[in-house]
């Protein structure tokens, strides 16, 4: 049952999330957990983008591949979520479903590596970064909106009307 429930059903009103609270905790969950997820896949030779991409304008990439470095692109990329969180609830916070989160994941990817990104010098143009990079970074930010998109829809859109009764805490209906 959720608090919603539990409160109306004790008397007391509808519990309500403050979106700014929670977009900022849902960008530092998405930033670390698909930053962590960015820099396996670039140890293990999936992407040759660093973690620290965001910030290779601002400090040499010799210091970005150092420890300290890849704790800094971490942040930074924590920093970038909490952002994208803030801009997805404005935009598209009244979407419900998965396909919202999908779609704004791969306007980020085309954004930073299509277009924006290799006129700042965050990373080499597209046709330099070979498939594996390309491919593995689409996935990643696919997976990323998806992670902040559906978060957002589930808990400010009324997502537990479409359960069926018995997920949703309802009575079971039996078949006769």
């Amino acid at each position: 049952m959720t608090k919603a429930k539990e409160q109306e059903r004790s008397g007391g009103r509808p519990y309500k999330t403050n979106p700014w609270t929670f977009c900022l905790m849902l960008g530092i969950y998405a930033g670390v957990i698909w930053g962590l997820m960015r820099w396996l896949m670039n140890i293990v030779n999936f992407t040759s983008v660093i973690p620290g991409f965001l910030l290779e304008p601002f400090f040499r990439r010799s210091f970005l591949e150092t420890y300290w470095g890849v704790l800094l692109g971490l942040g930074s990329f924590i920093v970038f979520s909490i952002v994208a969180a803030y801009v997805y609830k404005a935009l598209l916070g009244k979407f419900t479903g998965p396909w919202a989160g999908i779609v704004y994941g791969l306007l980020w990817w085309g954004v930073l590596f299509a277009s924006v990104g290799p006129l700042l010098g965050l990373m080499a143009p597209l046709q330099q970064l070979g498939w594996n990079t390309v491919i593995a970074e689409l996935c990643v930010f696919t997976v990323w909106g998806l992670f902040i998109g559906f978060t957002i829809a589930f808990e400010f859109n009324n997502e537990e009307s479409r359960e069926p009764m018995e997920a949703a805490g309802g009575p079971a209906r039996r078949q006769t």
